[in-house]
């Protein structure tokens, strides 16, 4: 591994420590976790230049969820939601 890669693999595992541990899922399985907190808290920033996507966070039992999709998801009754400019998320 040369050093390009070498600070690439540093700079993701920097990223993965600042932001704790998220798991990716897909709409349907994000969507279940959501069904199953009390009073749910969800992040959701809209993006993409060619391809136009929209990304939810949201936590259950201290884990962070994430998820990714073409258009916006049916949130149930009761979510705060929490327009944010951005959302980055480390791809590991």
């Amino acid at each position: 591994m040369g050093a390009a890669g070498i600070a690439a693999h540093v700079a993701a595992v920097n990223a993965l420590k600042a932001s704790g541990v998220v798991v990716r899922l897909e709409a349907a399985a994000w969507l279940a976790i959501l069904a199953r907190t009390e009073r749910p808290l969800v992040v959701v920033a809209a993006g993409g230049v060619f391809r136009k996507h929209v990304r939810y966070l949201t936590s259950y039992r201290g884990l962070a969820f994430y998820t990714q999709a073409a258009e916006a998801l049916p949130l149930p009754r009761g979510v705060e939601l929490i327009e944010a400019r951005s959302m980055s998320i480390p791809d590991l």
